[in-house]
């Protein structure tokens, strides 16, 4: 068996978040970075939630410039509303999100009970024009001291990567968007290679182009060029329809390993590896030909959104790769998997 799921999965519950404000309901906990810090095990949950609903009624949340809630509230019966996909809501041809997610700081001795941190803040909102819709699904590098985190940016205006860094989770410089509309999945690798910062990300294509992984390069971590598609998605496999970028690559001997997610046209979400050059890594040398990790147990297959398991937060202790990851948008899991025996299952991939 690749991988060894925790015993005590799910290791959190929607149950056990509490909202962030009176009058909010966690409708789902998904998603989250992980990294240590204290010499303690951290993950940076995300959280979706929205008002307590009534009967004839659709409610949800959205932020304003300055970070304060605001809830739109629709009649059902509304011939100008649209809820057809239960992610969204879609009112006079303009579309929400039917929940706001922020991100929830947790923090465990063992790397399987969390709980938040009583000396530091736990909660991330939104903040600014690009943010009213929210923030979701962080991934966290260490680089250089510095704990870098990239994630989505959801608004109006469409959705793209943010940045956001700390050395002690409580100060954080907030320098705004990174990557524009429309993308998302943006992993950072953990060291400089050839004097530059690179990531992974996903652009969205709509009729030309597709759901691919892109890879890119910056001296700063701001300014990203030369931008390159490195990965498409494989027609008649298990990662046919879109495929995105996991957590940081992991450096081996062999390569910079990274555990993605992919997914088939039914929304089936499952986990696979690529490995890129050490010295060019816009370079692909192997790919999973199956999936390290799909939909089996029970938690991963009925939930909020079933049938999906999705991870951009893991830690790596030598061979072993812990491994964290939502399970159908409704819990957190854990999983451990071996370096070296996923190496032994990828396919080389020919020039």
């Amino acid at each position: 068996m690749l991988c060894t799921r925790f015993a005590e999965n799910p290791i959190i519950l929607t149950s056990e978040i509490r909202p962030s404000v009176e009058g909010m309901k966690v409708e789902c906990v998904l998603n989250p970075g992980a990294f240590t810090f204290q010499n303690k095990s951290w993950l940076l949950l995300r959280v979706a939630e929205r008002p307590h609903q009534e009967d004839g009624f659709v409610s949800f949340p959205i932020l304003d410039e300055d970070g304060n809630i605001k809830i739109l509230k629709y009649a059902t019966d509304d011939p100008d509303l649209d809820m057809s996909d239960a992610r969204m809501v879609t009112y006079k041809g303009k579309m929400y999100l039917s929940t706001m997610s922020h991100l929830m700081l947790v923090c465990s001795e063992d790397g399987i009970k969390f709980d938040e941190p009583q000396q530091f803040p736990t909660r991330i909102f939104g903040l600014g024009a690009l943010e009213t819709y929210g923030i979701e699904d962080c991934r966290v590098t260490l680089i250089e001291g510095k704990y870098v985190l990239t994630f989505t940016e959801v608004s109006e205006f469409g959705v793209g990567v943010g940045l956001m860094t700390t050395t002690d989770w409580v100060h954080f410089d907030r320098p705004g968007m990174i990557i524009p509309p429309h993308n998302k999945d943006c992993a950072l690798f953990e060291e400089k290679i050839n004097g530059k910062y690179y990531c992974l990300h996903r652009p969205s294509g709509i009729d030309l182009g597709g759901n691919f992984i892109w890879q890119a390069s910056s001296p700063d971590m701001i300014h990203w060029g030369q931008h390159k598609c490195v990965m498409q998605t494989r027609p008649g496999m298990w990662d046919c329809a879109r495929i995105g970028a996991g957590a940081s690559p992991i450096k081996t001997k062999e390569g910079w390993l990274e555990i993605y997610h992919g997914a088939d046209f039914n929304h089936k979400y499952c986990l696979g590896a690529v490995l890129f050059d050490l010295n060019d890594p816009s370079i692909v040398l192997a790919r999973s030909v199956e999936p390290i990790l799909q939909p089996e147990a029970d938690y991963e297959l009925t939930g909020f959104f079933g049938n999906v398991v999705f991870t951009n937060g893991h830690k790596v202790d030598g061979d072993i790769v812990y491994m964290y990851y939502g399970a159908s948008d409704e819990v957190i899991c854990g999983a451990t998997f071996s370096i070296n025996q996923i190496l032994t299952t990828l396919l080389k991939v020919t020039p």
